[in-house]
Parts: C-alpha cells; structure tokens; sequence
C-alpha cells in the first residue's frame, strides 16, 4: 500500500509541500558543509542562469580552460527559475521541508528529482557510501486551502525554532527560510512577500513573528506534516 502523500497530484500553479527523509530515519546532513552544498544547489537551480552573459564570456579567446569548462558545466545544469518558486524550507538532520509553488504541471518532479539525485552523488562521494540516501520517493501535498498556505509555513519554520533545545529562543542555527520571514535577511531565491502579505509589518501583534512564535494551540495540518511511521 502506498506511503500517505507518495501518490501526488500535479496541477498548473498549484502550491505543495515536498519533504523527505534519510533511508531508515539516518541523517541526511552531517555538517554545515551537507547543509551548504544542499542549499547552493536550490540556489543554482532557482536563480536564472544568465545564459547570456555566459555565452558572451565562452565566446571570449582569452578565457582559460578551467574557467571554459566551468562555463559549460553552468550551462548544462539544470535550471527550474521559470517554473519553481520557493516560498520556504527547513533543513532537519534526516529530512527536509520544501513549500513551493509550480507554475506548470511537471516541473516539481523535475526539480526535486535532479536537487535529490545531485545531492545523492554529492553526499555518497564525500561519506564514501552506496545506494539510495532518501526513503523512498519524494512525498507532495497539494495546498488547497488558506488555513493551509498559512500553517504550512509556520510548521515549517516552528521545525527550525524547536531544533534549537530551549524552544524559540535561538533559530539563526539551524537552516531555513524564517530570517527572510522576519526581515533579518533577504535571499533572492527564496519569496516570503504573498504570506507576509496577509500580516502587519506595523502592529507586533498581528506580525508574522508573532503568528509563529506564539505557543499557543492552531489548526491541525496533519496531512500537511512528515509521517512518523
């Protein structure tokens, strides 16, 4: 019988929630380098190319073979900044929470499958390991709802609040999306404007901060979240 959430349903700028974790719960980051290297990849893949200022340079006599093939590699890279947008994430030891809206109906296999599969090659290199790092496929749930747009994000930055021990008192730590959130950093890649739209910027009652920070009880989004099983 199929994992709930493993049968996914693709639609034109629908907005999902796309997670996974290592095969038998193991962690998939084992330092801030893992971390890194998963990131520069999303940052790769989500930002344009600049296939034009690439060509140009490649077309230039004097530049050196290295840097030639450097070039070569950008421009066969994969690239999903037309089609993916990420709104937000949160990297855990041995899984990760991606919450992104797909402007046509294939594109987020095609992204999460090439971000998995690279990071894979990476990650068995350097531990020199073999096989299958992720438990199964990649898991996707379709949003269809506000309460869910809303919850969703808060889940995922709650993840990196609580990774920290002491609940909400240090978040800088474990990676995510929530500082863009908060106005403490701002990431071309990463687009928190159309949930921070529904909150004040004004009033810290009614801000985003608060909507996440705040202990107490909200809605269920249980389909929404990582089996445990």
């Amino acid at each position: 019988m199929p994992a709930r959430n493993s049968r996914k349903q693709y639609l034109e700028n629908g907005y999902y929630h796309l997670y996974n974790r290592g095969v038998e719960k193991r962690k998939i980051f084992m330092d801030r380098q893992d971390y890194s290297v998963f990131l520069s990849y999303l940052k790769e893949y989500l930002l344009p190319k600049g296939e034009k200022a690439l060509g140009e340079r490649l077309a230039d006599p004097t530049i050196s073979a290295l840097e030639k093939d450097k070039i070569l590699k950008l421009l066969r890279l994969n690239n999903f900044s037309e089609e993916i947008i990420l709104l937000a994430y949160c990297l855990m030891p041995n899984h990760f929470h991606l919450f992104v809206k797909q402007k046509s109906p294939n594109s987020i296999d095609k992204f999460i499958n090439s971000l998995c599969t690279r990071y894979t090659m990476y990650f068995n290199k350097k531990y020199k390991r073999v096989g299958s790092l992720y438990q199964g496929v990649y898991k996707a749930v379709l949003l269809d709802n506000e309460p869910q747009f809303l919850h969703l994000s808060r889940y995922i930055h709650k993840q990196a609040l609580a990774s920290q021990g002491d609940a909400l008192r240090s978040y800088e730590g474990q990676p995510s999306s929530y500082l863009e959130y908060i106005g403490s950093r701002k990431t071309e890649w990463i687009h928190p404007e159309e949930i921070l739209s529904y909150f004040s910027k004004s009033n810290p009652s009614l801000s985003y901060k608060n909507f996440v920070e705040q202990n107490d009880e909200y809605e269920s989004i249980e389909n929404l979240i990582l089996e445990e099983d």
